[in-house]
């Protein structure tokens, strides 16, 4: 019995997601691996370089997303994820073996390359294989794999952290070392997948491209009609980029509709790392320290707090494709400045090292929890979703790439001032995330439309005439249908042959 076409969609798309996992696994292991005795004792860094520690990683990122964006438009989505997977096995393998601060970060800035690269490319890579209908749980796996190795790594750190002797440097080298594995299967497997069949037409690939849809669609049938229907779109899509010069990132900044696009990504990615979470996912044991939790008990919290991450992301998952990710968006960011308000509070009212308060410290620990649910269930798995989905073919490269990177660049921000800014300021840090969740939920109430289940190739229409200011809008008036009725006239015509036939 052949597999049913959407689930065969999601299960390439689950393995597409392991290059997710080693994003998801360093954010949650770097906190256990610097804040580990025997790290102390090996490198003694004071604020400034353990906020290079973290941020080179990050660094890395950034320009790896850049090489990303244009190498897929010239080898694929899947020979891009391979040389990000091979990328990062260098570079964690140069962690792993680390005998200086020098050799950790060139280490991390290799892996930082690989990881820039698979983050950027996985998304787009996802959502040109599924159907509309999916389009969001499916590139919504972004964010849950990230959260699976996220989850991994804050147990394997709890685990590291006290399972060896403070003088055996495994209490930090295990946990960095075990992230090599999953790169190496992605890179040992991705290209027995399927290449993105919009890439293969765009590329004269033409019936490579239309079988590849009839796998992914229809268990190998060309013929069907939703699969005629969608490269009959894709075609006249391409054809219509080519001859009107669509030039990717030059598109990008001189088309009203693409800069739109491209404005709304940027944005979306830059509001996730202003919303506190690589602060708080960095360096959570030191944040758990201001209200006197010690590092043991940080890390134990911290691995809960990724479960119940995982539980956020699953159910964004499930419910994406039927709440939508406008107002999904502008409600995580309500939650998120609810929590770090609390959070402010329990700090300013119960000082560390002041205040013994039992109740403040469990306080904390839930207000954190809560708010990783809020963003793991809205912000963390849009910020990949909606960036996916919203630009041409010819611009997803590049208009994801540039997302991409604004992400990392705030990210690699974020990392390096948070140390620093919690020894110098404090609770007072923590106006910042406040403010920039209820200016962020504002914004994106202002300009962000509704883009659930639209065909890949209707976003232009909606960006092109949708108004800037979308509160207004009716989103009814905006929708174009072409997809449906292309496959309303391939199964009409389908049944005028075979009644010709038959007569």
């Amino acid at each position: 019995m052949a597999l049913p076409p959407k689930w065969y969609q999601f299960l390439v798309c689950v393995f597409a997601s392991l290059g997710s996992s080693l994003y998801g696994y360093d954010l949650g292991v770097i906190a256990g691996a610097v804040n580990s005795k025997n790290f102390g004792r090996i490198f003694s860094p004071d604020p400034n370089e353990l906020g290079a520690v973290v941020s080179v990683f990050t660094g890395g990122a950034f320009f790896g997303a850049a090489y990303a964006g244009p190498m897929a438009d010239w080898l694929g989505r899947k020979k891009t994820i391979l040389v990000g997977s091979v990328v990062f096995i260098v570079g964690g393998g140069l962690q792993t073996g680390a005998q200086s601060l020098a050799y950790l970060y060139s280490g991390r800035a290799i892996a930082g390359l690989g990881v820039g690269a698979l983050v950027m490319i996985i998304p787009p890579y996802q959502a040109e294989l599924c159907h509309p209908d999916i389009r969001g749980r499916v590139t919504g796996l972004q964010q849950f794999m990230l959260g699976v190795g996220a989850l991994i790594a804050s147990w394997v750190s709890y685990g590291a952290y006290t399972g060896f002797d403070n003088d055996d440097s495994n209490q930090w080298r295990v946990s960095l070392g075990i992230q090599i594995i999953p790169a190496g299967f992605l890179a040992l497997l991705i290209m027995f997948f399927p290449e993105s069949p919009r890439w293969l037409i765009d590329h004269g690939r033409v019936e490579e491209g239309l079988r590849t849809l009839a796998k992914l669609h229809a268990n190998g049938n060309e013929q069907d009609p939703w699969v005629q229907a969608e490269f009959q779109q894709i075609q006249d899509m391409i054809t219509f980029e080519h001859e009107h010069e669509a030039k990717s990132i030059v598109e990008l900044f001189t088309n009203k509709s693409s800069f739109r696009r491209l404005f709304l990504a940027c944005s979306i990615q830059a509001s996730v790392q202003m919303t506190g979470v690589s602060a708080i996912q960095y360096y959570s044991p030191v944040i758990f320290g201001q209200i006197g939790i010690p590092g043991d008990k940080a890390l134990q919290y911290q691995a809960i707090s990724s479960v119940i991450a995982l539980i956020a992301q699953f159910l964004c998952i499930l419910f994406v494709d039927y709440v939508g990710r406008r107002w999904l968006m502008i409600g995580g960011n309500l939650g998120n400045c609810l929590t770090f308000i609390i959070a402010t509070i329990l700090l300013a009212k119960f000082p560390p090292g002041v205040a013994n308060n039992t109740a403040a410290s469990w306080g904390f620990i839930i207000v954190t929890w809560i708010y990783n649910f809020s963003f793991s269930v809205s912000n963390g798995p849009l910020s990949w979703i909606v960036p996916a989905e919203i630009f041409d073919t010819r611009t997803r490269s590049m208009g994801v790439c540039i997302a991409t990177m604004t992400s990392f660049a705030f990210n690699t921000m974020i990392g390096q001032v948070t140390p620093i800014a919690i020894e110098n300021l404090g609770y007072k840090y923590y106006y910042l995330f406040i403010i920039c969740n209820f200016t962020n939920a504002l914004f994106f109430w202002a300009i962000q439309p509704e883009t659930k289940k639209r065909p890949l190739e209707e976003m232009n229409y909606l960006f092109t005439n949708a108004p800037i200011f979308v509160p207004t809008m009716n989103m009814k008036n905006f929708e174009q249908h072409d997809l449906e009725h292309r496959v309303a006239e391939v199964e009409r015509k389908g049944s005028v042959t075979s009644h010709t036939t038959e007569v």
